[in-house]
């Protein structure tokens, strides 16, 4: 009896103890590809442990660029690791998509001169979802989503590699 009231306290101590969260997405990743005009063209990988890649192609840095952007050669490659609050934010967006809802496709490819977003999201259990946005509205809550990962390319500390 005195076993079992060991075994018992120490089954319930060691419940009480603290959890280790898992992550519900093992990569999100993000490419917004050029326009006719100064969009910024980058792809961006973020893993679970908020490190990332962010592979900036051009008119990721300038306020305002110019015709001459278009012959300088590619920004470069960057690592850096989130700061928790907007890696928690980027989370809490994901979650309010429901990503796995998503359509596959959005946009109309009728007019020829808009950029086109790639969310491409890898979850904890193996599966995955991938979304093309041509034209950047796909809904709202994307909308959103692809503003907050264009904010991070100037909002985060990021460290050239490449």
């Amino acid at each position: 009896m005195k076993y079992l009231l060991s075994l018992f306290a120490f089954v319930l101590l060691s419940s009480c103890g603290p959890q280790k969260m898992t992550a519900k997405y093992s990569t999100i990743e993000y490419e917004a590809t050029p326009c006719f005009g100064f969009c910024p063209v980058f792809k961006m990988t973020i893993n679970a442990d908020r490190t990332a890649i962010f592979e900036a192609e051009h008119f990721n840095f300038s306020d305002r660029p110019s015709k001459d952007d278009f012959s300088k050669p590619r920004e470069g490659t960057f690592r850096g690791t989130f700061k928790e609050t907007d890696y928690n934010q980027l989370i809490s967006l994901l979650d309010g998509l429901n990503v796995q809802s998503l359509n596959d496709k959005y946009g109309s490819h009728n007019v020829t001169d808009l950029p086109t977003s790639y969310l491409r999201v890898r979850f904890a259990d193996g599966t995955s979802k991938n979304i093309e946005d041509y034209g950047k509205r796909g809904s709202e809550k994307l909308s959103e989503l692809y503003t907050f990962f264009e904010n991070l390319r100037k909002n985060q500390q990021w460290t050239k590699v490449k």
